[in-house]
C-alpha cells in the first residue's frame, strides 16, 4: 500500500506490478497500481454544494488500474555522495501511459534524484 501525493483523486493505492524488474520498487521506478481509497475533496453532496465540481476533481475512481512513479520509500537509499535518504512512508504519483502526471499539484515533499552525465 502506498500513499498517493497528488490531487488526482486517489488517496491510497496498491502496487500490483513493477515494470522495472521482479524485485521491490525503488524511488523513481514505474509501477502499476490499483486505487484502493478515493480522496474526499469536500462536501459536494451537502446542501448548497455542487457534486459536479467534486466529480470533476476526481480523475480516478476506486478500482481503477493506473501507472505510477514511486517518489518515497521507507527503505533507505544510499546516494553516491554518501547521503542516506529514508522516509516515514511509501508514496507515489499517478501518471498516464505517456508519463505525464494526472494531478496538477503534489501535496508533500519528495527527493530530487539527479544523475550526473558527462
Amino acid at each position: 500500500m502506498l500513499n498517493c501525493i497528488d490531487n488526482s483523486g486517489a488517496s491510497i493505492v496498491e502496487c500490483v506490478a513493477n515494470l522495472r524488474m521482479k524485485r521491490h520498487a525503488k524511488i523513481g521506478d514505474r509501477i502499476i497500481v490499483v486505487v484502493q481509497k478515493q480522496r474526499n475533496f469536500g462536501e459536494g453532496s451537502g446542501p448548497g454544494g455542487s457534486s459536479a465540481s467534486t466529480a470533476a476533481a476526481n480523475k480516478v475512481r476506486r478500482g481503477d488500474i493506473r501507472h505510477a512513479i514511486v517518489v518515497r520509500t521507507k527503505k533507505k537509499l544510499q546516494r553516491k555522495d554518501g547521503m542516506v535518504v529514508r522516509f516515514d512512508d511509501n508514496a507515489c504519483v499517478l501518471i498516464n501511459k505517456a508519463g505525464e502526471p494526472l494531478g496538477t499539484r503534489l501535496t508533500s515533499e519528495f527527493p530530487i534524484i539527479r544523475s550526473r552525465s558527462g
